[in-house]
């Protein structure tokens, strides 16, 4: 049964035991802060349940908290960031930030992110774009689970895809998506909690289908729109991987392999719409599309939404009423706060 927790005590939390692993406080709050916007948009495979994760990287010495991202290159619209083997929060925050500052000068920022950690969601770092008024995109690589088309062995990554336009008076549209069926951490956490997967998310070993959570995280995952998936997959392994120099495709590792440092790559884009037809005429445009959308007769007992939409409106009701968390969660990052002697959830 879930325990819902306050959206403030769960971001204090967080933030008091990734700092107690060695990240400095301002920082630490970056990473809590991409943590709980995975929970309060409903993508839990991507929350809470992963902080053990990320304070075991650290202590087995596969991830430095304390390394100091640096930009190897910083001309123009474009930049080339090394991570340093640190927090993926930290790298793609440092990033985003400095994309939307290039477009501000030249209309468009690009900044690709080499020698990185996971670093979350991919739509918490696309949406610092609208603060700007801006359209923001990011693609990162991951560590293989899904395998080329025609073949049986995973070597591409899911690699998301999230990009973030601005409305007016409308939710701004907000894609966030994997290339494979699911995330893989919607695998991770089925078996974990002990649960079956539907079929069509992953296929075993041998490229059968399966609905066993277990098995499938030995297989592979199902790609969207079988050779259009994969092909897709590989295009944003090209771009984060191999453009950034941080690794070719299939050698990105999972965040639960302690073997070595992950070499994850990321893409990080900034758009300033009042380049091309100007910002208030884009925000109208925008809105008016989605009232087109929205407008038009919905499937029987379906309702019509937006790219984003549940999630907004999900993440409003959370800060408002709090989180849920499984309790195998809430007790592992309890267990957490008393080794580290940090604030408990409770």
């Amino acid at each position: 049964m879930d325990t819902t927790y306050p959206v403030v005590r769960l971001r204090r939390v967080i933030t008091d035991i990734i700092a107690a692993v060695g990240l400095d406080s301002e920082m630490a709050r970056v990473f809590a802060d991409s943590i709980v916007a995975a929970d309060l948009r409903g993508v839990k495979s991507h929350g809470t349940i992963r902080v053990p994760e990320y304070v075991r990287r650290v202590e087995s010495g596969v991830m430095d908290p304390q390394a100091e991202a640096r930009f190897v290159r910083d001309e123009g619209a474009v930049g080339l960031l090394d991570g340093g083997n640190g927090f993926g929060q930290v790298a793609a925050c440092t990033a985003m930030r400095r994309a939307i500052e290039k477009a501000g000068t030249h209309g468009i920022g690009l900044v690709g992110v080499r020698n990185s950690n996971h670093f979350g969601i991919a739509s918490h770092y696309a949406m610092t774009a609208l603060e700007a008024g801006m359209i923001g995109v990011v693609l990162t690589n991951a560590s293989p689970a899904m395998n080329p088309f025609g073949t049986i062995t995973p070597l591409l990554g899911t690699n998301p895809i999230a990009v973030a336009v601005p409305a007016g008076t409308e939710k701004p549209i907000v894609l966030d998506m994997s290339t494979s069926f699911v995330a893989r951490g919607k695998i991770r956490f089925a078996a974990l909690t002990g649960k079956e997967i539907p079929l069509g998310w992953a296929t075993d070993a041998a490229g059968e289908p399966t609905t066993d959570a277990q098995t499938a995280l030995k297989g592979s995952l199902e790609p969207i729109g079988g050779a259009k998936g994969s092909g897709l997959s590989l295009i944003v392994d090209l771009l984060c991987g191999v453009l950034t120099g941080s690794c070719l495709t299939g050698e990105v590792k999972t965040i639960v392999d302690v073997s070595g440092p992950a070499r994850t790559g990321h893409i990080f884009g900034a758009i300033d719409v009042g380049r091309f037809i100007g910002a208030e005429l884009f925000r109208q445009n925008v809105d008016a599309v989605i009232r087109r959308i929205k407008g038009l007769p919905p499937r029987a007992g379906q309702k019509v939404f937006m790219p984003g939409e549940i999630e907004f409106d999900l993440a409003a009701r959370r800060e408002r009423e709090g989180v849920p968390l499984a309790e195998e969660v809430a007790r592992n990052l309890n267990a957490l706060a008393e080794r580290f002697k940090t604030s408990r959830l409770e």
